[in-house]
């Protein structure tokens, strides 16, 4: 089974910025509600397109498969076939041997800025950069599908 061990935490501040390596503007979609056992997404970046599954589990550890799909059918599929949708920009920044993905929100989620790092064990120890704010690795409301079905700008309680 692939394993997926990520951690995701709300940005603090424009720090991060300077440390950039790389930007990715990304559209995806999702072909599920939320009520099932794993999320299906597809992923639109530059010239490629990946069909995403995911166990609907919220937490640090979670099964996860990826698969190329040919490019028209990836617009295809997120352009007729998506429940839910959303656009980002994927930001890269390099630090202490790891690779942070900074996620910008557009559109109805714009304002929101989350960032994820993969591990290598749900217990690995890193250092923290002063731009990371709180933790929200459990928290659903921070996952992409639950941001493609209910956007940011819906919330009462928007952080």
């Amino acid at each position: 089974m692939a394993l997926e061990i990520e951690r995701k935490f709300l940005v603090a501040g424009d720090g991060w910025r300077a440390e950039v390596s790389r930007s990715v503007e990304m559209r995806q979609g999702y072909l599920s509600g939320e009520a099932g056992r794993a999320s299906v997404r597809v992923r639109v970046e530059n010239d490629q397109a990946r069909l995403n599954i995911k166990a609907a589990v919220v937490g640090a550890a979670r099964a996860e498969y990826e698969y190329a799909i040919p490019l028209a059918e990836g617009r295809e599929i997120l352009d007729t076939l998506c429940v839910g949708r959303l656009e980002k920009i994927r930001h890269y920044v390099e630090r202490d041997g790891l690779v942070w993905e900074i996620d910008e929100f557009l559109n109805d989620n714009a304002g929101l800025i989350v960032a994820e790092v993969e591990l290598a064990t749900v217990d690995q120890v890193f250092a923290r950069p002063a731009w990371l704010g709180r933790e929200v690795t459990d928290d659903r409301r921070y996952y992409n599908q639950w941001l493609a079905l209910h956007p940011r700008r819906t919330w009462n309680d928007a952080d």
